[in-house]
């Protein structure tokens, strides 16, 4: 018996193989887990290009060359070594692209546990964190899809809301959100309409093939083509969320704002394969915004877990709200988790469409 997974190579992330690697033996306090229905979306792929500069790469290691990249789903301990984690638990939280991981339960509640494993000790501790969902609230279990398809990125954008918050926006009188049809982009409209009450101008910029559907969400106060950057107002400060990570748009905004670009905050690499910036930019310098410490700073103001605990509510009224205008897509297999992969990565998918997977399909309880 072996553990399907699918490969990354970690300096080409467009390419990616099937393997397959034996069974672990269990040491004292492990247990064996079954990958589960978990989401893919652009935020995986931004997994793998900041993999080496933030250390996605990390969480499963395998080797040099090639890395397992981490996605959000469900699990399930099939053989324990570990009393306080039994067979048949289940939870949520970050799992890499195979069907099996060997995991190391620590500080394990009625709640939850974080996973002790050496090699994760200096990474990002919500990372790390694993909700248990055997005794999940009706409400909560009846999103099982949306919470790892949205979720994530919905607590991204709200920390991103948050954040401009806290900031009172920089002094910008704009925020324009880039790739403004990924979920993240839409996800972080909503929230700085509902944390500011909208009283600033929300512009979406995005692809002529994704306008209708950006249109249609009824997020944004505008959607602005890539090609008509020309055209907005340079004399209203503005604030730019990159989720696209291209360069070319980046630079053209910095020098159509000019010293008015008050904040240029990169989030997602939704056009990961854009030329590196090779030049200083006017306005605000570009900063990557990493959730995490955000998390830290609102963890030691208001509590721990509460920044999250605050997401996480604002997430279930915004996935209700939404509705049906996500299609989900189921597939199953290591060979259809590869294509979905590579169809990300090449910009295929569309934004309408959300990605459920799996290695084997679940089976009803």
């Amino acid at each position: 018996m072996t553990i399907d997974q699918v490969l990354v190579k970690r300096r080409e992330i467009a390419t990616c193989r099937v393997a397959a690697a034996p069974f672990p033996t269990l040491a004292p306090g492990q247990v064996l887990v079954r990958v589960g229905d978990f989401a893919l979306t652009s935020n995986n792929v931004t997994y793998a290009v900041a993999g080496e500069r933030i250390g996605y790469w990390k969480f499963f290691p395998v080797d040099a060359d090639w890395g397992l990249v981490p996605v959000w789903g469900f699990g399930e301990v099939i053989e324990s070594m570990c009393d306080s984690l039994p067979v048949g638990a289940r939870f949520w939280g970050f799992l890499p692209m195979a069907s099996h991981v060997v995991m190391e339960p620590g500080r394990v509640s009625g709640r939850g546990f974080a996973d002790a494993a050496p090699h994760r000790a200096s990474l990002p501790p919500v990372y790390n964190q694993y909700a248990l969902t055997n005794s999940d609230p009706v409400e909560l279990a009846a999103v099982a899809d949306a919470r790892s398809l949205l979720f994530p990125l919905l607590t991204t954008s709200y920390l991103i809301a948050d954040y401009l918050a806290d900031n009172v926006m920089f002094g910008a009188q704009q925020v324009i959100i880039g790739s403004a049809s990924s979920k993240t982009g839409f996800g972080t409209a909503h929230f700085l309409g509902a944390l500011l009450d909208r009283p600033k101008t929300i512009t979406g910029l995005t692809s002529a093939g994704n306008h209708a559907f950006t249109q249609g969400l009824g997020l944004y106060d505008r959607i602005v083509r890539y090609d008509e950057v020309a055209n907005l107002d340079a004399s209203v400060p503005t604030a730019y969320v990159d989720m696209s990570g291209d360069s070319t748009v980046l630079a053209a905004l910095h020098r159509h704002f000019g010293a008015n670009m008050k904040a240029s905050i990169g989030v997602g690499v939704t056009h990961w394969d854009a030329p590196p910036l090779r030049e200083p930019l006017p306005g605000a310098t570009p900063s990557f915004f990493f959730a995490p410490t955000h998390i830290q700073k609102r963890d030691a103001q208001w509590g721990a877990g509460e920044m999250i605990r605050r997401a996480t509510v604002a997430n279930m009224a915004f996935v209700a709200r939404l509705g049906d205008q996500l299609a989900i897509t189921r597939r199953y297999g290591a060979q259809a988790v590869a294509d979905a992969y590579r169809g990300l990565v090449a910009g295929t998918t569309p934004p309408s469409q959300g990605l459920i997977l799996g290695f084997e399909a679940e089976v009803a309880a």
